[in-house]
């Protein structure tokens, strides 16, 4: 940061400050002094009337100069409301006033006071009068709802923003001096006369005392001077940023995260402090006091600034005998200063965080709400902006197209250092670490150079592909000599061999510590406190030179052909150095290297012209000055920093308006600005003549003069000047225009040609219409890219070659619109344009594809957009169109893969049968048994599915459900899978029958024939399969009735239940037998028919599957029962054979007489004996027609009953 002193006002009658306070908000500006004098000030702008003053730092005209009447004493402590515009004032008699400002209806309500001779904005709303004691001090919470007023008594009383008393309290025994609010307002910190720092919480209860760590081995007494807590408003500079600084009259400080911290920061300021407060960010703390000097041997009055970690930033010399107080300005672009009868103004320049690559301002600040930097790339020229959050930001260089941010890392086992190198819009390119602390970067087209105190690290960052080709030999030998080199700065590197990276020499103390840098594309300086200099040869870093000055610098800067170093010390004086100036010292040596007779004070920033080495633009206090080989031009108001130098033309930002709403840039905040040879150039030319601005360009040469003049030449149709003017200046192509402008004979057409040059577009046509030429016009167009003006033009008239034109017009405007997605105006223009390949891609991107298919039934057979359709067709599933496109493209191949692809094998086997394609079902087996491989049978099944496969699907599938059972997997999916297996051979059955009939109407047989003849075929296809063929159904069948026999005995249907059971023993081949005995003895056992359960115990007890100690426990069961009851069944229902009228149990499936077979119905379990029943479609089993009324679907296969 720089600090200047730009403005003094005087107090009337010389009347003594006591007190100065800066409303954050408004920007008014209070002091007390004697003689209970209080002022309200206010500092404005000139009005914007001068276009340089725009954005000016520091507005200086008084706008507002208000005495207040009401004090009597001397008033001692001033501070500002600023949420509730309110100020609060007290004098040294104890009496506090609360004055408001006035305002109503949106304007100032002005009223006479007492002598009838001034107007008033402010007005006292509230008095108080203790009429015990003096208040020592004041303070608002953050958000100005509450005040805090401390009495030298002791006494403290809280109120609220509208006058009421919140609560009081008496600290007896101590006097106090000061108070203070926590930033969230919960604690407050009175100040004792002692020194001590009591801390109480907001209620007025005692919490503990606060350690001065800073009095540690001070002596004499100490007493506070300054109390101020930085309130976190407009965020912290850094995470767990110090924030509360508590200063004393003895110089000492300490600046503490907490009130709990026990390792603050320490400072000695070597003076008596008056005053300590805290910029808006927390990011400087102003310390305003005196100090001894050792010149004057006097007080002298100084301001020193401190950043929250302890680093000095600036000192500021003040006038006068006493200064008694400060006050920051809501911005913390200025400070007030209370000296004597006087306000000093001091203008600030922040140091900020920012750069300048590619047309991009590149800037950050923080957000309260976030503990990373808010890093903005905002292009200048379009507006656009780019933000990204970076943690632990250093520092932002930027140079050419790059921008490179330092960062900490966030490494708990050592400390490390990020350089992130960035482009324009801030996407990161490459990104190194390192282990110094990159204090100092500088950047150049190939380089990066980040220094600490100690040691500097040079990284080449851009490779040889990316050099021209002048820049290959300088490119290779970087490359040899390694991309990433540090040295210490006592080091003398001579150039030669491989660099080392090597960082642990790097923190080797020295006694001269670094304090800048600079570097070109061929040279490195740097800057050392003593004031060396330290030159280094790019891209081979060896030690060339060392030169010596007699202050210490701050900031250093090269010219463009590095010939020049310009130097900034920390006093804010520039000089120059002459790099390659020799002369001979007293001792009759030759010296390189001379310090110029130049010195300019209060400055600020500069900047080498990029194209000139005798150029450069400087900032001095709010003035920019230009000069030409050290003689100045006239200086312009601005408080801009200074991006770009070049052309005769300085861009610079004002980065003080960008921080006032960081989030929405403005473009009026870069300014350009023209040297005053541009400037005079351009009078000249627009007042005395081409000539006379000739011969000034001649004396005053420059390629952007030469431009000019070559322009101006232009418009007047002055040929001859405007070729020799781009002569000058180097402009191929606009000498080459200046050629076809002399072939051309009539004045109108040339008049039309420049105004085409200097992008005067309408007026070239008109002039061109006017010509009859609309040829030409639509030429220009067209050049132009204006396609919508082309359409115009060609249809205001007719000639030849108009509707190719205007084909290639509609097609441009459909490109238009493609580009920009809107596919429906697209396609509108590329019909009128019959672009058929395009239109094809904006209904497939628009998803029409019911338009894509007219347009390929649309297109002739073997037509090359054909192929890109289906594929088109393909990647969104459409078999069926993707197909058919092949085909019209007669690409049966592609075909056949597209169904592959999409796994559609039953359309892939017809197409193959059809076109006689026989690897198709190769292709099958090869990828069916991929997926078995891989165990994906399931994934399998559906590819024989979708094939036509159904009995190779059908045997994995039974497959499937022999595993569920043996694993005892639940019986509903198991009887599922049973189910879907016989379903597969039923979908066989039906497939063969399909293909009979379909020879049979070949050979013209009859129907019974051609039914003998599938079913002949059948059996000889499927002779090994016989087993799946004939009892499909069956593992089905079993656990039907498994479940149904549960079911009903879980119902209570204990008779039905054993009755469904006994079938069970017919499927003894696909149910576990132990399953099947003991769910028939627990059924018979249920209904009393122990005869029954008896032969199942005797199963259960017989079975080799289980083990001993299991039949044991069966015999125990049977034991138990069969002691208690006789293996007889209780009771034995009979019904009579319809065939041979044997009497028979109704349960029975097999007449034993007649051996007539009775199928069971699939709802009850009975056997039907009836002749009327009801017949699934599909599984072809049976059921009681009263039964299946209930059901809507077949209780075994699910098939769905017709009414």
């Amino acid at each position: 940061m720089f600090v200047y002193l730009s403005k003094k006002i005087a107090i009337p009658n010389n009347i003594k400050l006591r007190s100065v306070a800066w409303n954050s908000e408004h920007g008014y500006i209070a002091c007390g002094g004697e003689d209970g004098l209080l002022k309200v000030l206010k500092l404005d702008s000139g009005g914007g009337k001068e276009t340089g003053a725009r954005g000016l730092a520091a507005p200086s005209n008084l706008s507002m100069n208000q005495t207040l009447e009401g004090h009597g004493g001397a008033v001692q402590c001033v501070i500002w409301n600023s949420s509730f515009q309110k100020l609060t004032t007290s004098d040294q008699c104890g009496l506090i006033i609360v004055w408001m400002f006035y305002k109503a209806l949106g304007i100032y309500k002005m009223y006479r006071t007492t002598d009838g001779a001034k107007w008033s904005y402010w007005y006292e709303e509230m008095i108080n009068n203790r009429n015990k004691s003096i208040v020592a001090s004041m303070a608002w919470t953050g958000d100005g709802q509450r005040i805090c007023i401390v009495y030298q008594d002791g006494a403290v009383i809280v109120g609220s923003v509208d006058g009421n008393r919140i609560w009081g309290k008496e600290i007896k025994g101590n006097t106090l001096c000061h108070v203070a609010w926590s930033p969230d307002s919960k604690m407050l910190l009175f100040g004792m006369s002692n020194g001590e720092i009591h801390i109480y919480d907001n209620q007025g209860n005692y919490c503990t005392k606060l350690l001065a760590h800073c009095l540690a081995n001070a002596t004499g007494a100490a007493n506070i001077a300054a109390i101020d807590w930085y309130n976190g408003r407009h965020g912290y500079i850094e995470p767990d940023c110090p924030s509360l600084a508590i200063c004393f009259d003895n110089g000492r400080a300490q600046i503490m995260t907490s009130e709990q911290d026990d390792n603050p920061v320490l400072i000695d300021t070597g003076m008596t402090v008056v005053k300590a407060q805290w910029n808006h960010r927390g990011s400087a703390l102003a310390v305003a006091g005196s100090q001894r000097s050792t010149t004057q041997d006097k007080d002298v009055n100084v301001v020193q600034f401190y950043s929250p970690f302890g680093e000095h930033l600036r000192t500021l010399k003040v006038p006068g005998q006493e200064i008694t107080a400060a006050s920051w300005e809501g911005g913390g672009l200025r400070i007030a200063l209370a000296v004597d009868s006087f306000i000093y103004f001091a203008n600030i320049r922040p140091d900020y965080k920012w750069g300048y690559c590619a047309n991009t301002v590149v800037y950050t600040y923080t957000k309260p709400e976030k503990v990373e930097h808010c890093v903005v790339f905002w292009d200048s020229n379009s507006g656009e902006k780019n933000v990204k959050y970076v943690r632990n930001l250093i520092s932002v260089t930027a140079f050419g197209d790059h921008c490179i941010l330092a960062t900490r890392a966030e490494d708990t086992t050592r400390q490390l250092y990020v350089l992130v190198l960035c482009n324009s819009i801030g996407t990161p390119l490459e990104s190194k670490y390192i282990d110094i602390e990159p204090c100092y970067v500088t950047l150049t087209s190939t380089h990066v150079i980040a220094s600490s105190r100690e040691a500097f690290y040079i990284w080449q960052f851009k490779s040889t592909k990316k050099l021209t080709a002048m820049e290959v030999n300088t490119a290779v030998s970087k490359k040899r000599d390694g991309r990433e080199k540090v040295y210490h700065v006592d080091d003398t590197p001579s150039g030669a061999g491989k660099g080392m990276l090597d960082f642990s020499k790097a923190f080797a103390p020295t006694s001269d510590l670094i304090c800048c840098v600079c570097a070109s594309d061929k040279l490195l300086v740097v800057g050392r406190e003593s004031g060396t200099f330290n030159c280094y040869s790019l891209p081979h870093v060896a030690l060339i030179n060392k030169h010596i000055i007699n202050y210490r610098p701050h900031a250093i800067s090269l010219n463009c052909n590095s010939s020049r170093l310009a130097i900034i010390d920390i006093s804010g004086i520039l000089t120059f150095f002459d790099l390659e100036a020799k002369w001979v010292n007293p001792d009759g040596q030759e010296v390189m290297g001379q310090q110029l007779d130049f010195e300019r004070k209060d400055v600020w920033d500069m900047k080498w012209a990029e194209d000139n080495a005798e150029l450069f633009a400087m900032m001095e206090k709010t003035r920019m000055y230009i000069f030409r080989n050290l003689d100045p031009e006239e200086p312009l108001l601005s408080s801009g920093y200074i991006c770009k130098f070049e052309d005769l033309q300085i861009k610079s930002v004002l980065l003080d308006e960008i921080m006032k709403d960081p989030d929405h840039p403005n473009k009026e905040s870069v300014v350009d600005v023209d040297i005053k040879s541009l400037r005079d150039t351009r009078d000249l030319l627009e007042k005395v003549g081409i000539e006379d601005a000739a011969q000034f360009i001649e004396d005053n040469p420059h390629p952007r003069l030469w431009r000019l003049l070559a322009e101006s030449a232009l418009e007047n149709l002055d040929l001859k000047t405007a070729q020799q003017a781009f002569v000058r200046c180097r402009d191929f192509p606009g000498i080459e225009f200046v050629k076809r402008l002399k072939n051309l004979q009539s004045e109108t057409m040339r008049s039309a040609e420049v105004a085409a040059y200097f992008k005067r577009f309408e007026e070239a046509e008109r002039m061109y219409i006017d010509m009859d030429r609309r040829d030409l016009a639509v030429n220009l167009r067209i050049k132009l890219g204006d396609w919508f003006r082309v359409v115009q033009l060609l249809k205001s008239g007719s000639g030849t070659g108009d509707d190719t034109k205007l084909r290639q017009a509609w097609n441009a405007i459909g490109d238009y619109y493609a580009d920009r997605q809107k596919w429906n105006n697209a396609v509108t223009y590329y019909l009128q344009g019959n672009n058929q390949e395009r239109l094809a891609d904006c209904y497939y991107m628009m998803e029409d594809f019911e338009g894509l298919d007219k347009m390929a039934d649309s297109l002739p057979e073997n037509h090359k957009l054909l192929p890109d359709i289906a594929k088109m067709f393909a990647t969104v599933g459409m078999c069926s169109e993707s197909v058919a496109a092949y085909l019209k493209a007669n690409d049966v191949k592609s075909a056949l893969d597209t169904c592959v692809y999409l796994n559609q094998w039953d359309q892939a086997v017809d197409l193959a049968k059809t076109h006689n394609v026989r690897e198709i079902d190769s292709l099958l087996a090869k990828y069916a048994s991929h997926l078995l491989e891989k165990n994906k049978r399931w994934q399998a099944i559906e590819l024989y599915k979708k094939a036509n496969h159904f009995l190779d699907a059908a045997k994995l599938m039974f497959q499937i459900a022999e595993e569920a059972s043996k694993n005892k997997a639940k019986p509903l999916r198991t009887k599922k899978i049973y189910v879907l297996a016989a379903q597969l051979v039923e979908s066989y059955h039906e497939q063969m029958k399909v293909q009979s009939k379909l020879r049979t109407k070949s050979q013209k047989r009859t129907e019974a024939s051609s039914a003998l003849a599938g079913l002949l075929e059948e059996e000889a296809l499927a002779t090994s399969d016989t087993r799946i063929i004939d009892n499909c159904w069956r593992g089905a069948e079993a656990y039907h009735f498994f479940l149904l026999a549960q079911r009903q005995l879980y119902q209570g249907y204990v008779d039905a239940s054993m009755k469904t059971a006994m079938h069970l023993m017919d499927y003894e081949d696909v149910l576990d037998p132990v399953h099947i005995y003991s769910l028939l003895g627990l059924g018979a056992c249920a209904n009393r028919a122990f005869g029954v359960c008896s032969k199942a115990m005797s199963k259960l007890e017989s079975s080799a599957t289980l083990p001993e100690d299991v039949r044991e426990q069966y015999e125990s069961l049977a034991m138990q029962i069969f002691t208690k009851h006789s293996p007889k069944d209780a009771r034995s229902s009979k019904s009579e054979c319809p065939n041979c009228e044997t009497n028979i149990h109704d349960w029975t499936t097999v007449c034993p007489s007649c051996e007539t077979k009775f199928p069971v119905c699939i709802v009850t379990g009975r056997p039907l004996l009836e002749y009327q029943f009801w017949m699934c479609s599909t599984c072809k089993h049976r059921a009681h027609e009263g039964e299946i009324r209930r059901f809507n679907a077949c209780p075994l296969c699910h098939t769905p009953i017709s009414s």
